[in-house]
């Protein structure tokens, strides 16, 4: 039912926190060009932990039934479901858009579940209507 997108993705942005050693550390392998700038660095620490946790994460992935990817939920994929009369079970590691002309009553009428690890985006109506399926 969902389209599953292959180009490159937006990115997102995400805060974290560090202790002033540990920026300034960052700071003066920047300085001394391992990194262009802190991006870079935690960027590539964190490809870096993904790699080195791959071959566990791709069984976890297959384990929890995951869609990995970018996925998109259009209008006529959940109308789809509730004429057929069934409730998807939306699972996805990446990106899960729902289309904007989604109304919050057909995403409640059409979506039994909903996880996503990484980034949910929907209207924030149809967020608010399936907030109790979300996991």
């Amino acid at each position: 039912m969902p389209q599953q997108v292959s180009k490159a993705p937006e990115s997102e942005k995400i805060t974290i926190n560090l202790g002033y050693v540990d920026l300034g550390s960052v700071d003066l392998l920047v300085r001394e060009g391992f990194y262009s700038n802190r991006t870079d660095f935690i960027r590539t620490a964190i490809r870096q932990q993904l790699e080195r946790h791959g071959e566990a994460a791709r069984e976890s992935t297959k384990r929890r039934q995951l869609q990995l990817g970018l996925c998109h939920f259009s209008r006529h994929d959940l109308e789809a479901a509730r004429a057929a009369g069934e409730m998807l079970d939306i699972r996805v590691l990446g990106l899960a858009t729902i289309a904007p002309d989604v109304t919050p009553e057909l995403a409640r009428a059409a979506i039994g579940s909903l996880t996503v690890l990484g980034a949910l985006h929907a209207d924030p109506a149809v967020k608010a209507a399936i907030a109790d399926r979300i996991g």
